[in-house]
């Protein structure tokens, strides 16, 4: 197996920067709009085969460090009794979002294996495929989870979400606590099928001030990371737009930090010091340009942390669906071209 990526996360040597991408396995790629035009989004995630061959295609198109598993976050969800269908144009839709105490109570408790089985089946596919890449598996975390059941989908304002938090604090607790169980099991299933790292999207955990994370978020995500550290496997946060949480997300118990790209990562590395890996962090944007100034913005990335041993290339986000994978191939290619000591190549 190519160990870079790997290594990187552990903060050890490596020969070349590793690179992989948050949404590298989907919407923008051929084989995935043809798959798509005949199965709805779930359906291709709830079928291994389907899932394993969406997760393959930029490994085969690319020289990508590592695959991440074709899934969505919100998978878990009917584990839990929760109705939802995703829409394209719109992102996950919950009818009947819990939004009282009694709700949260009448949560289903959640098995992996019944609830997700197809998840893990889909990363021993990809491994039966004989690549010698990587493979991240990943969920969502406790705050961008609750807000979707919540607000009964994507919000701007959170509005909901922050009543439950505000006006009734035990039940946000009590949901938050089953979401952190169901995070445990979920991952832990995807480790045992094959996963050899381990992601947590917690991409809106930013619309919360400093207290509120202090308060109810915090702790939970600790005792994610000090769980899935029986695991073995290396760990990511991701969040985006949480800069002024930096130095308490840094100090969670994962191997690796995710950058938007909001932050500088140098700034980055001044606030929670060398004990995690970075990852991160180019404006999903730069893809759109030319070759050029794609590369130029890349090499200002690279730049911030010119120890490449502890730092793994990604996107401040995810790949958008207008991108030409002309230009992924091209930023794959720069990044490992470039030399570790941060000079101009």
């Amino acid at each position: 197996m190519r160990e870079r990526f790997l290594r990187a996360l552990r903060g050890e040597p490596v020969d070349r920067r590793p690179i992989w991408l948050m949404r590298q396995a989907g919407r923008y790629l051929p084989g995935y709009r043809a798959l798509r035009a005949a199965h709805p989004i779930l359906e291709l995630a709830r079928t291994p085969d389907l899932a394993a061959r969406v997760t393959l295609e930029p490994v085969r198109l690319f020289d990508v460090d590592a695959a991440v598993v074709y899934a969505d976050i919100t998978l878990p969800f009917a584990g839990l009794g929760i109705e939802f269908t995703i829409d394209p144009g719109v992102g996950p839709v919950i009818p009947h979002p819990i939004r009282s105490a009694r709700a949260v109570d009448d949560l289903r408790t959640f098995d992996a294996e019944r609830d997700t089985g197809f998840v893990g089946e889909a990363i021993r596919r990809f491994h039966a495929a004989g690549t010698d890449r990587p493979i991240v598996g990943f969920a969502g975390g406790p705050f961008t989870l609750a807000s979707y059941l919540i607000e009964g989908g994507p919000s701007r304002d959170y509005a909901e979400t922050k009543r439950m938090i505000f006006a009734e604090p035990a039940a946000f607790d009590r949901l938050i606590g089953h979401l952190t169980e169901m995070t445990v099991r979920y991952l832990t299933m995807q480790s045992r099928a094959g996963a050899n790292a381990l992601q947590i999207f917690d991409t809106w955990v930013g619309a919360v001030g400093v207290r509120t994370f202090a308060d109810h978020l915090e702790s939970p995500l600790r005792s994610i990371f000090d769980a899935l550290r029986g695991t073995g496997r290396p760990t990511i946060y991701f969040s985006t737009a949480s800069a002024h949480l930096t130095e308490r997300l840094g100090r969670l118990g994962e191997d690796a930090l995710g950058v938007d790209w909001r932050e500088p990562l140098g700034r980055v590395r001044a606030k929670v010091g060398s004990e995690v890996a970075l990852q991160g962090n180019l404006d999903p944007g730069a893809l759109l340009a030319a070759p050029a100034a794609l590369e130029r913005e890349a090499e200002q990335v690279l730049l911030e942390v010119p120890d490449g041993r502890s730092h793994v290339f990604n996107l401040g986000h995810g790949v958008y669906p207008a991108t030409d994978p002309a230009r992924v191939r091209d930023l794959v290619e720069f990044v490992h071209a470039y030399p570790m000591s941060g000079a101009a190549p």
